[in-house]
């Protein structure tokens, strides 16, 4: 019998082995990418409830403005505490992200406001 650290141990070689046998490679860590998830995390928020599998697209998906929000002030604060150490094209990529979701969370937020109003 494996004594338990030995177990965790091999546990976790089997675990790593899985992941490095996927067929997709992870992108670099770079400051870009960090972006672009945050702002894909925004921009999936805005679109709204996403069915689950099996499901049936909802008529009218309600989009998750808190969440949107948090992920738009993380952006924000990344910018914040980055000013004045980013590449120009670091910098425009985070300006145009956070200008573009901020220009959508807008639109989304004034969306739920007449459909609400409405009903």
């Amino acid at each position: 019998m494996l004594q338990p650290s030995l177990l965790r141990r091999r546990h976790t070689l089997i675990i790593e082995k899985k992941m490095t046998e996927t067929d997709f490679t992870l992108p670099p860590a770079t400051f870009e990418f960090l972006v672009f998830s945050l702002k894909l995390q925004a921009e999936m928020r805005l679109m709204g409830d996403m069915p689950e599998p099996g499901e049936s697209q909802p008529a009218e998906p309600v989009p998750d403005l808190t969440g949107a929000r948090h992920a738009i002030d993380l952006l924000a604060m990344l910018e914040e505490k980055t000013r004045g150490n980013l590449s120009l094209e670091e910098r425009r990529i985070l300006e145009n992200s956070l200008t573009e979701l901020r220009f959508r969370y807008v639109q989304a937020t004034e969306k739920v406001l007449k459909k609400t109003n409405a009903g």
